[in-house]
């Protein structure tokens, strides 16, 4: 049986984050004196449940999100209402950058795959530290930076007809050290919850996987996948040099 706090919607359960919570946020320790007291004082955090959205397609920017702990995907559904995967965003990720700084309404949907803890700071914080902090803003940059780069490998990844290859480079999207900090060598992620992010069945992801691991690229481990070689993963000729 849910709780009654668990039936409110993921705004009304925001809370503050604990110590460790704070630990877990990247950007934070760039930050100096004022600039981080003001930051930890506006950020807020949720419990987010299997299903919960974060945000929603056509709803107004609140806040700058993050992920503390667990697994969101990032989706929108097209004209004829197929729900199209853009990324999963794991632990350490931070997003909607461009969404804050335009204030404009967001176009895709953030929803929790796991039970998981995001992070929040207020769009007007967002922007009060734009203003204030180079640092952040360099943080920011690289942000935006490489998020180019990930929606324009998303783009090639949707147009592959090799499902090996698709799981392989959407799983090296996830281990972007930039975007992703929180994860380092080892993505804790099942195998349902990747299907749902690269747009295949558990068994076809499963049947990659075990060719990612034969060839000495990936190890299957409890509860997540370990990467043994990023370059191999990250790289679109992979498939030719380990014959996959």
């Amino acid at each position: 049986m849910k709780s009654l706090s668990s039936d409110l919607p993921l705004h009304q359960r925001r809370r503050t984050p604990t110590p460790d919570e704070l630990q877990g946020i990247p950007w934070l320790r760039l930050l100096q004196g004022d600039e981080r007291a003001r930051a930890v004082a506006a950020l807020q955090v949720g419990d987010a449940s299997t299903g919960d959205y974060v945000c929603r397609v056509g709803k107004p920017v609140t806040y700058w999100f993050g992920v503390v702990e667990g697994l969101l995907k990032m989706s929108a559904d097209n004209a004829q209402g197929l729900t199209m995967t853009f990324t999963g965003v794991p632990p350490g990720g931070w997003f909607g950058e461009g969404t804050a700084l335009k204030r404009e309404p967001y176009r895709y949907n953030i929803q929790a795959l796991r039970k998981s803890v995001v992070a929040g700071l207020p769009v007007d914080s967002f922007h009060w530290l734009l203003d204030h902090s180079i640092s952040f803003n360099r943080f920011v940059m690289n942000q935006l930076n490489e998020r180019l780069g990930q929606f324009i490998a998303a783009r090639e990844i949707d147009r592959m007809n090799n499902p090996d290859l698709r799981v392989a480079r959407s799983l090296a999207a996830l281990f972007n050290p930039v975007l992703y900090p929180g994860v380092g060598e080892v993505l804790r992620i099942t195998q349902q919850e990747l299907a749902y992010l690269v747009g295949l069945s558990r068994q076809r992801v499963n049947e990659a996987l075990t060719t990612l691991q034969a060839q000495g690229i990936i190890r299957v481990e409890y509860g997540g996948l370990r990467v043994l070689d990023i370059v191999a993963l990250r790289s679109s000729m992979f498939n030719d040099k380990k014959q996959l």
